[in-house]
């Protein structure tokens, strides 16, 4: 596998390699490399090879686009120079960026298929995260490159049904793609393993972010909504605890103190995958907000499916696909954007513990039917028919 990001870090990532790992196929991942961590290590089983190139995030697109250009390079040598060696069977790259699938083309040239994984909408991305950027030209250009990616791969992954019928739109086969489900683990994000905190236990209201501090995630809208709960229901106790770093956290800080809610809000900076659970688990609501635009449009939170497992009410930005995915009368929604009726969704789950208990049951019973052990097994049976294919030359 090869990913542009830091493995620990990456939840999708390390799903899918300790998934194969766990059934009995080795895995090398070859990603990014933290100032002062050792180039090759093994996690769970999973060998993770780190090559020399950090992530800048949030820097201008000059940076990123040399930071992508300096991984691919480094990536395609050194998984065609361990080759010689581990005698891959499959390539998978994960996006973005989706050209990063070229770093496998000398194994593909020798008949290793490769397998693109689309974790998000390449073109759409770019759009929201450099606007000034994105004009009708680079747009076409990303669609184009997007679409040489996917063709130079054997298979294409993707996280959802929506991402998957816009790949079709493009003209990708349909039977080129597999939906895998960014769903969390449930032996990872196992509710029966972390201390139960009944509803507001201790006669505070703890509400919990866990995830990336990016524009993306309009963590300044559920501030804002916070900072609400202390003007309609002065006499609530609330603490926010967010989990996660960004580019965006300075300006978060500064905006807490300014609606005057910074003693009650604690940025707690980024814990390892493994503490996310204990983390939700101390908490009595979880947040999920999402700006809406043409990206998030094809976006599902994976929070959701976190804070969900581990038995705690959610209120998440109304996207369509959170609307198509969870049942009405599950996770708590808001019109993204509107601070206003985040507060509102928070305080229908404080003074309603008849609906809260049931939001709680319909939200876990639908992430059981769609949790990771279930995609797992369709991982690696698409592997190992690839891997089937693979011309003795090449082995």
């Amino acid at each position: 596998m090869i990913v542009h990001a830091y493995y620990e870090e990456d939840s999708r990532v390390r799903r899918e390699a300790e998934s194969l790992v766990a059934r009995g196929r080795p895995v090398d991942v070859f990603a990014l490399r933290r100032a002062g961590d050792s180039p090759a290590t093994v996690l769970d089983g999973v060998t993770v090879r780190r090559l020399n190139v950090q992530r800048h995030q949030g820097a201008g697109l000059g940076t990123y686009l040399r930071e992508y250009l300096a991984f691919l390079v480094r990536s395609s040598w050194a998984v065609s120079r361990a080759q010689r060696r581990r005698h891959y069977a499959v390539v998978q790259v994960h996006t973005l960026p989706d050209f990063l699938v070229f770093a496998g083309l000398p194994l593909r040239l020798v008949g290793v298929p490769l397998v693109i994984d689309l974790h998000e909408a390449m073109p759409e991305f770019f759009r929201m995260r450099f606007p000034g950027a994105s004009k009708p030209l680079v747009h076409r250009l990303l669609v184009l490159q997007e679409k040489l990616s996917i063709r130079l791969a054997r298979a294409a992954i993707t996280v959802n049904d929506a991402l998957a019928a816009r790949l079709v739109g493009l003209g990708v086969p349909a039977d080129k793609i597999t939906v895998l489900l960014n769903a969390p683990s449930l032996e990872r994000f196992d509710r029966a393993a972390q201390p139960e905190r009944p509803f507001m236990a201790d006669g505070t209201l703890r509400l919990v972010y866990a995830g990336a501090l990016t524009p993306t995630y309009e963590l300044d809208v559920a501030l804002r909504g916070v900072a609400g709960l202390a003007t309609a229901r002065p006499d609530l106790p609330f603490r926010f605890d967010v989990y996660g770093r960004g580019d965006s956290e300075d300006r978060l800080a500064a905006l807490a103190a300014k609606l005057g809610i910074a003693d009650r809000v604690t940025f707690h900076g980024r814990i390892p995958i493994e503490a996310v659970p204990a983390a939700i688990a101390a908490a009595d609501i979880g947040l999920a907000p999402t700006r809406r635009d043409e990206f998030t449009d094809f976006s599902l939170s994976t929070k959701i499916f976190e804070y969900g497992a581990m038995g705690k009410p959610v209120v998440a930005s109304g996207l369509p696909m959170v609307e198509r995915t969870f049942p009405a009368g599950s996770v708590g929604t808001y019109e993204a954007g509107d601070a206003g009726a985040l507060t509102t969704a928070v305080l229908a789950i404080v003074d309603d513990s008849a609906a809260r208990v049931a939001a709680v049951e319909r939200t876990l019973a639908r992430i059981q039917a769609l949790s990771w052990e279930h995609e797992a097994d369709r991982l690696a049976a698409l592997i190992d028919r690839l891997a089937r294919d693979v011309p003795a030359a090449a082995r």
